[in-house]
């Protein structure tokens, strides 16, 4: 391959690999990445890759970089000149040969702040654009007819004989039409997947009222544009109205070239489409997948927990599906569309944001996504009366919740993500007291000890979701009890606050509370006896906490609890002695216990329990309780190494 031996030659510094959106050159990089010559080369740990975008963070790629080489320390450039500079003192430690992949990037000048004379250097750039500047250009054709008929068969799953198989030439017609672009083969493809003949010929009617998506100019092929792209992907959704669709569009809530939790998902979905079960979340996503309209990464778990327990689950998406949900999002005027998506780059904002008079907004969900040039003072003014899911987006250390929040009666759902390294001030929350509504709250990298610094009285709020926050003295309201500020909480996820040694008290003050959820929180090393007054809990998950030693006794006293999972707690070195107090108990999940010895004797009273999950060297602890509890079974979890949680998705 020609690009393979630019990269290898050491004469060759800066190489530009260049196509239409779709056409698969990140596909491509990552496979070249992944190349056993390549990486002869560019040892691992040299070999560099990083998502640029088309509103790029400076400091956060470096920051994303520094990342790479195993530096933990998250540190804090005073400007881009500075992280560029610490950067090029970063690479020319560096002895070996360096490959640094710049994917997705948009602008040419953008390049130059990451040009070092440095030997051995050499950085590869994908982009829509041929930039003139760059001597080495490799343009990624498009797939040629029996490549594109190849991936469309398997896209449409064409093998299977169970279902209905076009005719030969109907199909050259639709494959045709996709230009031989990969990702519209795969997309259109999979749509048509075990549809009936009467899909396929309607199928075939719409796509043959317009034009292939390139056309040919003296044996060179050129995109018609990027809206006609868009136009021929979305024939192969379905209408509006879908399910399916509606939750495609919703993705496009969340920034390009992000990770977009499942969790957050199935807070929105479950108030929009009203799916209390996360189940029904998991399923629309997982046909959205099947459709390769995103990709869905589920962490490596035990089935019994693909509803359950989903903290670590993400949805990818390529850059150019969320430029079709948007566009489909955007059809009707700002006042009639059902969800309004905003991506607003420093302070370049819609023209009717400026209007004195207030903008009715009549959609049920806004998405506002904002850069670190962003001033979050300079909020526009709208009417928002019925919007019930708020999204949130932003990427600076200091935050101001927007005024107009006052005004949303009916908001229901509210997600607010730092998308910046460090956690960020969140000014304003007093205004959630006037949303009689909202039912739950998801925040992520918010220092949340700054939010209650007076009362704020939740009435309706019944789940709060932290993710990679600063919880410092959070919930201490002095004489204030925390159930009197959150009457109606029962659900409460901790993730990722490595902050967090102690459980706050407070907490155990909600005796409403059904579910606790404390799950990598490396740091906490202690829950507090009070637990045990949270006598309506059911879930108690406390989950890769691995400087936790014990549970506390009073565990006994949860006699309500269903299930509790103590997964990879590696300093947890047994279960309570009167653990079989805990009457209701069905599940325990317990693998990656190392340290877990003998059971307690009360364990044989756990009439009720009907699954235990652990390790092969568990196992042989359960085999004597076995013989008073006959329902009982025991299942080995796979050993599976699961690095999700240490790789942004910005690295191979």
């Amino acid at each position: 391959m020609e690009l393979k031996m630019q990269l290898l030659k050491e004469d060759v510094s800066l190489l530009l690999l260049t196509a239409p959106p779709g056409c698969g050159k990140t596909t491509l990089v990552k496979l070249l990445g992944d190349d056993k010559d390549i990486k002869s080369i560019y040892k691992e740990d040299n070999l560099f890759f990083v998502t640029v975008s088309k509103t790029p963070n400076l400091k956060v790629i470096i920051q994303t970089l520094f990342g790479h080489k195993g530096n933990d320390q998250v540190l804090e450039f005073q400007s881009d000149e500075d992280a560029t500079n610490k950067l090029d003192c970063l690479l020319k430690q560096i002895k070996d040969p360096i490959l640094l992949i710049l994917d997705d990037v948009w602008s040419e000048s953008f390049v130059k702040k990451f040009e070092f004379p440095i030997p051995n250097y050499k950085i590869l750039v994908t982009s829509r654009s041929a930039f003139p500047r760059f001597k080495f250009k490799y343009k990624l054709r498009p797939l040629n007819e029996t490549d594109s008929m190849t991936l469309f068969r398997h896209s449409a799953n064409l093998q299977d004989t169970s279902s209905f198989i076009p005719e030969e030439d109907h199909i050259k017609k639709i494959v045709k039409c996709c230009g031989g672009f990969p990702l519209a083969i795969k997309v259109i493809g999979s749509s048509l997947c075990g549809r009936s003949e009467v899909f396929w010929k309607r199928s075939l009617t719409r796509f043959s009222r317009g034009h292939s998506i390139l056309h040919s100019d003296e044996g060179k092929f050129h995109l018609h544009s990027d809206e006609d792209l868009l136009i021929h992907l979305q024939k192969s959704l379905g209408p509006d109205d879908d399910e399916i669709t509606k939750c495609f569009m919703d993705l496009g809530s969340f920034p390009e070239d992000q990770r977009i939790r499942v969790a957050a998902l199935i807070d929105m979905w479950s108030e929009l489409y009203k799916h209390e079960d996360g189940i029904y979340a998991i399923a629309n996503l997982q046909e959205i997948a099947i459709r390769n309209l995103a990709s869905l990464v589920v962490t490596g778990k035990d089935a019994s927990e693909v509803s359950s327990y989903c903290a670590e689950d993400f949805v990818l998406q390529h850059d150019l599906l969320r430029e079709l949900a948007i566009y489909l999002s955007s059809q009707e005027p700002i006042e009639q569309r059902k969800r309004l998506i905003l991506d607003i780059s420093r302070n370049n904002v819609p023209e009717w944001w400026t209007e004195q008079r207030e903008q009715p907004i009549n959609a049920l969900l806004l998405s506002i996504t904002t850069d670190e040039m962003f001033l979050s003072s300079n909020w526009c003014n709208i009417l928002p009366t019925q919007v019930e899911v708020l999204v949130l987006n932003f990427h600076t250390k200091n935050y101001i919740l927007p005024e107009f929040v006052e005004k949303m009666k009916e908001l229901k759902v509210l997600i607010v993500t730092n998308y910046g390294f460090f956690p960020a001030d969140l000014d304003n929350f007093q205004l959630l007291g006037s949303a009689p509504n909202l039912k739950r709250i998801r925040l992520e990298k918010v220092s949340v000890h700054s939010l209650w610094k007076t009362p704020v009285q939740l009435t309706s709020l019944e789940k709060l979701s932290l993710f990679m926050c600063n919880i410092g003295q959070a919930f201490t309201y002095g004489t204030i009890q925390i159930s009197e500020v959150l009457p109606k909480l029962t659900e409460i996820n901790i993730d990722y606050c490595n902050d967090m040694v102690k459980l706050p008290v407070a907490l155990c003050g909600i005796v409403r509370l059904k579910k606790l959820s404390i799950t990598n929180c490396h740091n906490l090393d202690a829950l507090p006896e009070g637990i045990g007054m949270l006598v309506n809990l059911e879930v108690l998950r406390v989950r890769s906490c691995t400087d936790l030693p014990k549970l506390p006794d009073s565990i006994r006293y949860l006699r309500m609890l269903s299930m509790l999972d103590i997964s990879d707690c590696l300093k947890i070195s047994g279960l309570p002695k009167h653990i079989g107090e805990v009457n209701e108990l069905k599940e325990l999940h317990m693998k990656g216990c190392s340290q877990l010895g003998r059971l307690p004797e009360s364990t044989k009273d756990l009439a009720k329990l009907e699954l235990v999950i652990c390790d092969e060297e568990g196992k042989h602890y359960w085999a004597h309780i076995k013989e008073f509890l006959p329902n009982l079974e025991i299942k080995v979890a796979k050993k599976e190494i699961n690095l999700n949680w240490l790789f942004t998705n910005q690295n191979f």
